[in-house]
């Protein structure tokens, strides 16, 4: 069942329940903290920013998960096969350090620590994303820098507002805004790359909410173009109750084509230990959405504080396939980079 919400509304009623969960096509929720049910430390706020060429990929990360917040950047060489990633973690942020935004209209937020600085602006003319990363990598005392002007496509998203069945008042909030383009520059040590809008596409993951502690979530993510048009996907399972709507669709032509459920069928060894990086594939249950995806790098972290744990498979690779348009249409696509992860957080 995909239900769609088209009314503008409020995202919580006054007992901290979604007040109508599914899917949209456009911000219909207010997310009105102020009805949230949950103590400060269980609220879960994030903006996370996905940008690829056909050469490397960058990711940047401000995310306020109540009493930690996780900072990010990752420089990925998609030739090479290889990965730096480096957080900063900051206690108590308390959803007042980083100026995260109640709306994904809102791209501003900051955050600044003794290495890093870095910044998500709303601009006149787009959303901009600068980055300082002293000493990021360490080994080779080499620092990262990035300053992209972002453009926002004309171009439906995927919004999704789902709760859990176990806890009522804790919920999933999340918009994925796929076919942004970038352009601008990214220095690492010594390497320096400029971006286009034509040659560097990417997602931003935007999301709130209250989480239960232990969760297991699939997703999957790919922009660039195809036959001349910007061209994405959102797929994603596991977590919060679906059972009104998943957030899996094809970007195409401007609109959102929705897919049922999908299912990464990730290679075991006799075990049952995941092999990430031989070949998967990723289907939807609707027979939509067929694909073969040949990995190239498992960007893989586990942080284990006992009580806080994270361990995460981001795999960049490239996928192959067929996908089936609203209007019937079937069209083929090949090679397409994107990421496709499988993360258990316990927080």
């Amino acid at each position: 069942m995909e239900h769609e919400v088209t009314k503008v509304q409020k995202l919580l009623g006054p007992d901290g329940t979604v007040t109508e969960p599914g899917w949209a096509r456009t911000p219909v929720w207010d997310y009105n903290r102020e009805n949230i049910k949950a103590p400060w430390f269980r609220k879960k706020e994030w903006d996370y920013y996905l940008f690829n060429t056909d050469e490397f990929a960058i990711a940047f990360t401000i995310s306020d998960l109540g009493y930690i917040g996780l900072l990010s950047v990752s420089y990925l060489d998609l030739v090479k096969g290889t990965e730096h990633t480096e957080s900063e973690l900051v206690l108590f942020p308390g959803g007042k350090k980083f100026g995260l935004g109640a709306s994904v209209k809102d791209g501003n937020a900051h955050c600044e620590t003794k290495r890093l600085k870095m910044s998500f602006e709303m601009t006149d003319t787009g959303r901009r994303i600068r980055c300082v990363f002293r000493d990021f990598d360490k080994d080779n005392h080499a620092d990262f820098e990035a300053d992209l002007l972002i453009k926002e496509p004309d171009m439906e998203a995927v919004y999704i507002a789902t709760p859990w069945k176990e806890k009522k008042t804790a919920f999933y909030y999340n918009c994925k805004m796929n076919c942004l383009t970038a352009e601008g520059t990214v220095k690492y040590g010594d390497i320096k790359k400029t971006v286009t809008h034509e040659t560097c596409a990417g997602v931003l993951d935007w999301g709130r909410g209250v989480w239960t502690y232990d969760n297991t979530w699939f997703w999957g993510t790919g922009s660039g173009r195809l036959k001349g048009e910007l061209f994405g996907f959102n797929l994603g399972y596991g977590f919060s109750d679906r059972s009104s709507a998943s957030e899996n669709g094809i970007y195409f032509k401007g609109k959102i084509h929705k897919l049922e459920e999908v299912t990464f069928n990730i290679p075991e060894d006799p075990s049952g230990k995941r092999l990430y990086t031989e070949d998967w594939t990723v289907d939807s249950k609707d027979g939509r959405f067929k694909s073969v995806f040949k990995p190239i790098i498992d960007r893989s972290a586990c942080m284990d504080f006992k009580v806080i744990i994270s361990d995460q498979h981001q795999v960049f690779g490239k996928l192959s396939g067929t996908f089936v348009t609203d209007e019937g249409e079937t069209l083929e696509f090949k090679d397409f980079i994107c990421a496709l992860e499988v993360v258990r957080n316990k927080y």
